[in-house]
Formats: C-alpha cells, structure tokens, sequence
C-alpha cells in the first residue's frame, strides 16, 4: 500500500490499493480449518478406487469398464458418478486447496454437488440390481458419502468468501464516502462567506 503524503492524488492512490486488495479478496479463497477436512475426504475417495464398489469390481475398475465391472453389471449412473467423483471430488478439490483460485471452488462445489445426487442413484442402481448381482460395495458407499461431505465443505468455504467479498466492497464505499465529504468540506465549508468575514 502506497503512504499518504497528503497530496490530491493520495486519494486515487487509496482507490487504486483499495480495488487492488478487493479484486485479490475475489479471485482467492481461504479454506481456514476446512483445508484438513477437504484434504482428508478427498484421500478417502481417491482411497475407495482400490475399494469394491459392486462384488469383485473395485472403483478403478469402474472407472475402466473392465471385464470384471462388465461381469457385475456396472449401470450408468454409477460410471459417471465414478468420474466425476474423481474429477471434480478429487481433482478439483485438489486444484483449489493448493492454489486457493475461488473459480476452482465454485467448480469444485458444483461438481461434487452433481456428483452427491448421482451417487444417490449408483447406490439405487446397485440396490435394485437383479438377484445373481451384488449390491453396493463398501468403496461405493465411502465414495458417496466423501462427496457429499466435500460439496457440504466447499460451500461453507465459498459462502464465506463471498461474506468476506461484500464486507470488503462496504467498507471500500464506506472509505470513498468519508473522503469525498471531506473534500467538499475542503472545497466549500472553509471559505468565509461575507458574514464571516471580520469587522473592522
């Protein structure tokens, strides 16, 4: 931040440092102690790839379509809950933690979210499944709930942020208010008008 010399165009400096520090407050987010807990659902969905998802067919089979997931009768819903789980659960989450980017939260956020709702169908899906064929499997299940508790985190993170964003754009109007009131106190307020001028 640029110091105050006292000069007019101390002001525009001051708008300039404001904007600057709001345009930064809006491109960037602050996970605070959701970090860890973000951090640990996402090592749990990457976790439940190497977990069975429906009989002998693991997550990364799933996400192959491998013989095996073939065999257990993998349906549609659950494929593409398994990728974008990994996708936006998983890569997403991962690209907002390490570079705080909002625009990666907010993708992160919207992902999971889809991904929580067709979790809820795989899991559906595998529990209506035909007698020969297996229910849900315990990577399936882990991955749905890691996903809802990521969307659920990812939205306290982006809703603070944006409390943080409007807090920080009032007290931007706020300052500009203040100073342009006393500029025009400077400009018309100290100038003596005939009645104040001193009898002699």
């Amino acid at each position: 931040m640029r110091p105050m010399t006292g000069r007019p165009d101390d002001f525009d400096h001051l708008r300039e440092d404001l904007e600057e520090a709001e345009r930064r407050i809006a491109r960037e987010i602050d996970p605070g102690p959701r970090a860890l807990a973000i951090a640990i659902f996402v090592f749990a969905l990457l976790a439940t790839l190497a977990l069975p998802h429906a009989g002998d067919a693991r997550g990364l089979d799933v996400l192959a379509s491998s013989d095996v997931a073939h065999a257990s009768r993998i349906a549609l819903p659950h494929k593409v809950f398994a990728w974008l789980a990994l996708v936006f659960g998983a890569g997403f989450s991962i690209l907002a933690l390490l570079t705080r980017r909002w625009a990666l939260a907010w993708i992160a956020l919207a992902g999971s979210t889809v991904a929580s709702f067709l979790g809820l169908l795989a899991v559906w899906s595998r529990q209506t499944a035909a007698a020969p064929y297996p229910g849900p499997g315990i990577g399936l299940l882990v991955a749905w709930f890691s996903v809802i508790l990521l969307a659920f985190h990812w939205a306290r993170v982006v809703a603070a942020r944006s409390a943080l964003q409007l807090a920080t754009e009032e007290h931007r109007r706020r300052l500009l208010a203040e100073r342009e009131s006393r500029g025009l106190l400077d400009t018309y307020g100290d100038t003596p008008g005939e009645d104040d001028k001193p009898a002699t």
